[in-house]
This record gives structure tokens, C-alpha cells and sequence, in this order.
């Protein structure tokens, strides 16, 4: 695990397999304070750009269960998990926090 300092302000980068991982927490906690990951993927900009780099990168992307949280991205009631993400779409681009 490295860090890195953009703009004043510590962004984690995580190491997983030879991968590098920028810590989104940690850039949205910079930008709007208590913003946590589940707030950011409720917004259907963010699912409807996830989609895209996951249609990009991803010969596994499930597009049915995209289509369904896309319908429902930007509601009130609708929250959704980094967790929950990975495993209804088979997502590869956003990762959950190991530690």
C-alpha cells in the first residue's frame, strides 16, 4: 500500500495482484468530506459511467442486471453496495476495500 498527495490531501493506492488500485474513498472524502461509496453509486452518472468501462474492459459484464440498476440509479430509496455491484453485474473495475 502507497500513498500518494494530490491537491493537499492523502489518496491510498492499493496493490492487488499486480493491479493498482486508486482509492475512490479516500478522493470522495477529500471532495465532499463524510461521502461514502454507497452515496456516489446511488447517482446514475456513476453507474451509467461504470457501465461504460465495464462494457470497455469486461467480456463478462452482465448487461441484463445493468439494465435493471440503471432503471433504478438516481431514485431515493435506491442504495447500492460496491459489493452488491460486483456481484449482480460481475463488475471487475471497482473492488472493495481489502483491509
Amino acid at each position: 500500500m502507497a500513498n500518494i498527495t494530490v491537491l493537499d490531501n492523502e489518496i491510498t493506492i492499493l496493490k492487488i495482484e499486480d493491479e493498482d488500485y486508486i482509492s475512490r474513498t479516500d478522493m470522495l472524502k477529500a471532495k465532499d468530506g463524510d461521502f461514502f461509496i454507497s452515496d456516489w453509486l446511488r447517482n446514475r452518472n456513476t453507474i451509467e459511467y461504470l457501465g461504460i468501462w465495464e462494457k470497455l474492459y469486461n467480456p463478462n459484464f452482465n448487461y441484463g442486471e445493468f439494465a435493471i440498476i440503471t432503471s433504478q440509479a438516481g431514485l431515493n430509496n435506491y442504495k447500492l453496495s460496491v459489493k452488491e455491484w460486483n456481484a449482480k453485474t460481475n463488475a471487475i473495475g471497482v473492488v472493495e476495500h481489502p483491509i
